[in-house]
């Protein structure tokens, strides 16, 4: 990085002690916006990197409920309402007891670069909570959502911040934290994403991410000259992102060898049967485990950091953060990838990325990969805006279109400034650009 980006990264260290996944995300955008900063030097003068490094506004508040058994219980809620530049901050509430605030930060952070990709008018923000809702009954995830509701909704609306699910957070917690916004507010407004069909939801945002990311690492297929015929894929994960991101590859001729969870990762050579999946983890609330139990032939093993020693042509990480680091980056180039697209947010460390790249493998980063759920989003909120509803082919049809777009920002800013091929550089050079337009558009505020 030049000095001027070198002494920014040293800025934000000191002033985020400790949020080391914070320091990670805005490094890895850092070190490939150079060509762009020294193209535009009056992004320098009006101090725009320093400002998209420093949120707009950070909330932290006290959630109080009461569980099954009378006990009060208290846990941390936290909103990052990061960069409003071209719209209303859009990003998800993660529920997790690994939730801390540089989890938030490095969330909403990249939020602005994917949600400026999408070519929708939409700001970048995050929220969360350390509440775990596993092994929480109803009535106990309905408390805490209440509580965490009632401090969150005098801070987001429809024009303000539109908050969505994200890991821990999915329809039931939604249906909870809308209803008591509409208590409190007196409104029904499209104030969250991810919503009930029948109370404004929209169709394919269940599957908008996975199918988003297949869009996009499609595109990459065809400009490698090949298809997902017959290619061995893993994918890690088992939530809404793992799931469709299988049936779509399936339907285009891919076999998934491979899928896990927090707790291990299953292995089916003659391919997962992703109606099983669904069984156990939609429908039972299970562990992948239990897979094992109904296909004799399958392999269950314990730690799910594993499944990257699965040979395969094309690996999908879409469980969580940091999910593959350099050796296990290392191993997959050993066993012959040849594509690697991010499901999840920073799924892949910093060494990772390099690896795969030095390796010469196809890379599609994050925030552009699985840029397909928060663009579907935006779809609900300008359905709820028109107080209509598009079929599941129309908004299909959409995302497919602006996945297409992405790749093609991704591509075309990449060899604009010197870095052909390179989807890292390109998605972040992109984002970047049309936030710091906006930006210098109004003034110092």
């Amino acid at each position: 990085m030049s000095q001027y980006l070198d002494s920014v990264m040293e800025t934000v260290v000191a002033r985020n002690a400790g949020e080391k996944e914070f320091h990670q995300a805005v490094k890895e955008v850092l070190k490939t916006i150079e060509p762009v900063v020294e193209k535009h030097p009056e992004f320098i003068k009006e101090k725009i990197v320093e400002r998209l490094v420093e949120p707009e506004r950070q909330l932290m508040f006290r959630v109080p409920w009461v569980d099954d058994k009378g006990e009060v219980q208290v846990n941390r809620g936290f909103r990052v309402q990061f960069n409003s530049a071209i719209g209303p901050y859009k990003g998800g509430i993660r529920l997790h007891p690994s939730v801390y605030l540089g989890i938030i930060k490095f969330l909403g952070f990249e939020q602005i670069f994917k949600n400026a990709l999408t070519t929708l008018p939409i700001g970048g923000g995050k929220g969360g909570s350390d509440f775990d809702p596993k092994g929480k009954s109803d009535r106990e995830v309905m408390a805490f959502c209440q509580s965490f509701m009632t401090e969150l909704w005098r801070h987001i609306g429809p024009d303000t911040d539109v908050p969505a699910g994200d890991i821990g957070t999915g329809a039931r917690e939604i249906g909870y934290m809308f209803g008591q916004y509409k208590r409190l507010s007196n409104t029904f407004t499209g104030v969250l994403t991810g919503k009930g069909l029948e109370w404004g939801g929209s169709l394919a945002r269940t599957e908008a991410t996975g199918y988003g990311l297949i869009y996009y690492v499609t595109r990459m297929l065809q400009d490698a000259g090949t298809d997902w015929n017959g290619k061995k894929v893993v994918i890690s994960g088992s939530g809404n992102v793992a799931i469709y991101a299988n049936q779509k590859a399936t339907s285009l001729g891919a076999k998934v060898v491979a899928m896990s969870d927090s707790n291990g990762y299953i292995v089916d050579e003659g391919g997962i049967h992703l109606d099983i999946v669904r069984d156990i983890k939609e429908r039972r609330r299970g562990r992948i485990k239990e897979y094992v139990d109904e296909v004799k032939s399958a392999q269950y093993v314990e730690g799910c950091r594993g499944i990257w020693s699965i040979p395969c042509d094309i690996a999908l990480p879409c469980a969580t953060q940091n999910e593959i680091n350099g050796d296990e980056a290392a191993l997959l180039v050993k066993n012959g990838v040849q594509f690697v697209g991010e499901g999840a947010n920073m799924p892949s460390t910093l060494e990772a990325i390099d690896t795969f790249q030095n390796a010469g493998v196809f890379f599609g980063p994050a925030k552009a990969a699985n840029a397909g759920g928060v663009a579907t989003s935006a779809l609900e909120m300008c359905q709820n805006s028109m107080r209509y509803s598009w079929s599941f082919e129309e908004v299909d049809a959409k995302l497919q279109g602006i996945m297409n777009s992405i790749y093609d920002q991704c591509t075309r800013t990449a060899e604009a400034y010197g870095k052909k091929g390179d989807l890292v550089a390109g998605a972040n050079m992109a984002g970047f650009l049309k936030v710091a337009k906006a930006m210098m558009a109004h003034g110092i505020c």
